[in-house]
């Protein structure tokens, strides 16, 4: 898809001219209900359930799925429904945390797969109604769904609606994910609640900080319940931890980003950066975005002077800047914001542009009040629940768009266009 120069340009100027203006005042509904998504009664213990993708390389996709009883880790699939003429085989573990232990989570990789295609897939033994799942784009253009802190409240279920009506190709949600807080239960009643969109198209999760369930004395290892849910492909990115992993799918290289484990000058995961940015060949994958979870910049009064934000700034900011990523998704705040680009506290036209949104539902209350007056890097920022949309329409041009849950309707609140720096002379790479 290709825009004339001058059409573009005047958009350009259209939208970032309303995106300059402070944001209308919005009486936002009040708190919502937190849900909890129970096993249908009498369900058959070898039933599928919590199914989810996720990418896994250029051409294969991660299935998992949960069992209370044993059933074969056996994937049957086909491009024609009813009709299955692969298979592949995985593996099923499980876990323990205090007086919990998880049902049998299975994991298979299948492929290679078609791109842009739908799949129809069921699984071997118990009792399997049949799913599909499509692939993504080979190329240009894709649609990204973002959203973060998603939690498990009646707003969730709005957010997951809208996002479920975006036509979008791969979610990205940047930590915060069941608000188990320690307790299992909730991890199955999570993984419940996003089935029916978690099983259509792949899902690519960092951690936050409700993932890391550390009970002093009792369980002090973190991320237990995380890692062993939500395996992601940190092995084919080189990454040692499924903490943080890139992947690259339809011309966008994305970096996942680990807040909540050692970011320090010569830990593993700073030098994993270090080396997954030189790999990165922006004639392939003209578009670099890297999600973290603690936002960098952030003018709301929640989560102000964390180590997470200002010590992994300070750590690796300038890594990404010289790399030049067009854009930093994060989380944690629950509120949205969207900033200029900025590099070192201040404007630089050829840093990423950030932009913060924790406001998928979460479990307690949203972030309610910014820091005043609204600094000169800050370019939109409301304080309501909603999730993002990220179409990269060509290898130059994108559209973020920001959808607001105004009571159950989404709104497009604050969109703008970004040029990559693949793209931008001015901006050497």
């Amino acid at each position: 898809m290709s825009f004339p120069e001058s059409w573009f340009l005047v958009m350009v100027v259209v939208i970032f001219a309303g995106a300059m203006e402070v944001a209308h005042a919005y009486n936002r509904p009040p708190p919502r209900e937190n849900l909890f998504v129970s096993l249908a009664e009498g369900a058959d213990p070898t039933t599928p359930q919590q199914i989810h993708v996720s990418l896994v390389g250029e051409d294969r996709m991660r299935v998992s799925w949960i069992t209370d009883e044993h059933t074969p880790a056996m994937v049957n699939y086909g491009t024609v429904s009813g009709k299955y003429e692969h298979s592949a085989n995985g593996t099923i573990s499980s876990y323990e945390y205090t007086n919990y232990t998880s049902g049998e989570i299975h994991d298979v990789v299948i492929g290679p797969l078609d791109a842009n295609t739908v799949y129809y897939y069921c699984f071997a033994g118990g009792l399997s109604p049949e799913y599909s799942f499509k692939t993504p784009p080979a190329q240009f253009p894709i649609k990204f769904a973002i959203s973060g802190d998603l939690g498990q409240t009646e707003w969730t279920k709005t957010t997951l609606e809208h996002i479920s009506q975006s036509n979008y190709d791969v979610f990205l949600l940047p930590g915060d994910l069941a608000y188990a807080n320690t307790v299992q239960p909730i991890w199955d009643s999570f993984g419940r609640l996003v089935e029916p969109l978690a099983s259509q198209r792949p899902w690519m999760v960092t951690q936050g900080n409700h993932e890391m369930e550390i009970t002093p004395a009792i369980h002090p290892t973190p991320f237990t319940s995380y890692n062993a849910r939500w395996h992601m492909p940190f092995e084919e990115s080189g990454s040692t931890s499924n903490l943080y992993y890139s992947f690259e799918v339809s011309g966008v290289h994305v970096i996942m980003l680990g807040s909540y484990t050692d970011f320090a000058p010569g830990s593993d995961q700073y030098q994993w950066l270090q080396s997954d940015l030189k790999k990165v060949d922006r004639s392939k994958t003209p578009w670099l975005i890297v999600l973290i979870h603690a936002p960098w910049y952030n003018s709301n009064v929640d989560h102000q002077g964390e180590t997470q934000s200002v010590d992994m700034k300070k750590s690796m900011e300038g890594l990404l800047y010289k790399a030049r990523v067009d854009v930093v998704f994060a989380g944690h705040v629950h509120a949205y914001e969207r900033f200029i680009r900025v590099y070192n506290q201040n404007t630089d036209d050829c840093a990423p542009v950030h932009i913060t949104i924790g406001d998928g539902g979460n479990f307690g209350r949203s972030a309610g009040k910014y820091k005043e007056p609204q600094p000169i890097i800050s370019v939109f920022r409301e304080v309501s629940f909603g999730h993002g949309r990220f179409e990269v329409v060509n290898s130059s041009y994108a559209k973020w768009s920001w959808h607001r849950n105004d009571d159950d309707i989404s709104v497009e609140s604050d969109s703008v266009w970004l040029k990559t720096f693949a793209s931008d002379p001015s901006c050497k790479l």
